[in-house]
Parts: C-alpha cells; structure tokens; sequence
C-alpha cells in the first residue's frame, strides 16, 4: 500500500459523498413534485442502509487497534526470543561464541531492515528472504557449535529450542503484518458511502436551501472515520508512521544489547 493510497481513497470517497448527495436531492425534489407523499416510504430504506454502513464502519475501525496491538506484542515476544537466544551462547565453547553473535548481529539487523524498507514491498522480501538465510546459517552452526569441545553439555537442548522459537515468532510476525481486511471490504465501504449520500440527499430534498453545514459534516465524519481506519490499519505507510516504528524500539534495544 502506498503512503498516497488513503488519503486519495478519502478524497474520492469525500467527493463521491457530496456528488451523490446533490444527486439524491435533485432527484428527491422530482419526486416531490410528481408525488408529495412518495418519499413515505423510503425512511424504511434510509434505516437499512445507514444502519449497514455504520455496522461495517464499526466493525472494520474497532479491528484495525486490535491488529496493531497484535503486532506489537508479537514483535516484543520476537525481541524477547531473540535476547534468550543470544544470552544461550554463553553454553557454547568460547572459540565458537564470537561467530555466532556475529551471526545474531546480523540476523536482527535484518529483521530491523525488513520492516524500515516498508512501503516498498519488493525490497522487503528480498531483506526477508536474507533473514531467511542467516536463520538457515544460524541453526546449522549452532547446531556444530553445540557439540564442538568445550560447549555446555546442556547446549544443545537449551540452545536449539531457543533458536526456534525464535524464528517460530518471526514467521508469525510475517503473517501478522500482512493481516488486514480485504480490499472488497474498502470496496463495499465506499459504495455504501455513496448510496448513504443518495439517500441522505433524498431526505433533505424537502428544504428549501442546502444546509452546507450539515452535507459536508455527514459527509466529513464518514471519510474521516475511514481514512483514521486505513491509517492505523496500514502505519508503516500513512501519517501514523511513527506509530509503528517506535514499537521496533524494543528490537533496537536489544540489537544494542549485543555490542
């Protein structure tokens, strides 16, 4: 997603609010004309599909904290595992030690790069598919390393689950941050944020004047609750940026740790 993608998301939506609000009220006014009582019923529907859109509003603004929590405590259980890990190559013989921290170094400066480089997707993977190798790397020498001379005789039972929890929470983490609503869910919040203004306009075709006040308000309040959506939803790469990336301060921390 890129960092330009919600806010022109909000304006069209703002836009095509307003349009279909006019649209709603031209054709209200004509029906009034031909028929003073034919908008009786039409409240019914107005109920309906307001009441719709509020639902998906709702529900879709209340997922996106939730999935942002998520991903921060996944990535504190990362930081967590990865501080275990590295402390459980003291078991290892001192002639290995110096390798595998290198190693870890790496390794955590890549788990660091992968999210920084964000929007951009393409060069994310390839930092990911580079952990993906150092974790390859990492096992396989510490599994040697765990059974060289002079290495703990409990190294190898301590150190090797260590290892693979964390690169279990890694995996999940990769799958947690590409959790997100699907985009046919967007879609229908859009279209049902034009059909809401229809109807609306329809509503105020009885007054005489536009009330200015209330149109851009309905209109405001809607795109306003979408776009904070899409914001926390996507941080990495919205206005909200910082949100995120102050939470791979754990992460950094304990890169530093390792100096």
């Amino acid at each position: 997603m890129d960092h330009l993608v919600a806010p022109i998301f909000a304006l069209c939506m703002f836009v095509g609010m307003m349009i279909c609000l006019e649209i709603g009220r031209r054709l209200g006014k004509r029906s009034l004309a031909k028929d003073p009582q034919g908008s009786i019923g039409i409240s019914v529907v107005q109920g309906a599909v307001f009441s719709l859109f509020g639902l998906l509003v709702s529900f879709t603004f209340s997922g996106a904290p939730a999935r942002l929590d998520a991903r921060k405590r996944i990535l504190q259980d990362e930081a967590n595992a990865i501080g275990t890990a590295y402390l459980r190559l003291d078991l290892l013989s001192p002639a290995s030690q110096p390798a595998m921290r290198e190693r870890f170094r790496n390794y955590v400066d890549s788990r660091l790069e992968t999210y920084r480089k964000l929007p951009d997707v393409q060069a994310a993977e390839v930092e990911l598919s580079k952990c993906s190798k150092l974790q390859s790397d990492i096992w396989t020498q510490a599994l040697l390393a765990s059974r060289s001379p002079g290495a703990d005789p409990d190294a190898l039972k301590l150190l090797m689950p260590s290892l693979n929890e964390m690169f279990d929470i890694a995996s999940s983490r990769t799958m947690s941050s590409m959790t997100h609503p699907p985009l046919t869910i967007f879609a229908l919040l859009f279209l049902l944020a034009l059909a809401s203004s229809a109807l609306a306009g329809h509503g105020m075709a009885g007054s005489k004047h536009r009330n200015w006040l209330l149109i851009t308000g309905f209109a405001a309040v809607y795109v306003v609750s979408v776009y904070v959506t899409l914001e926390i939803e996507y941080p990495r790469v919205g206005i909200l940026s910082s949100v995120e990336t102050k939470y791979d301060q754990v992460l950094v921390d304990v890169r530093e740790s390792m100096k």
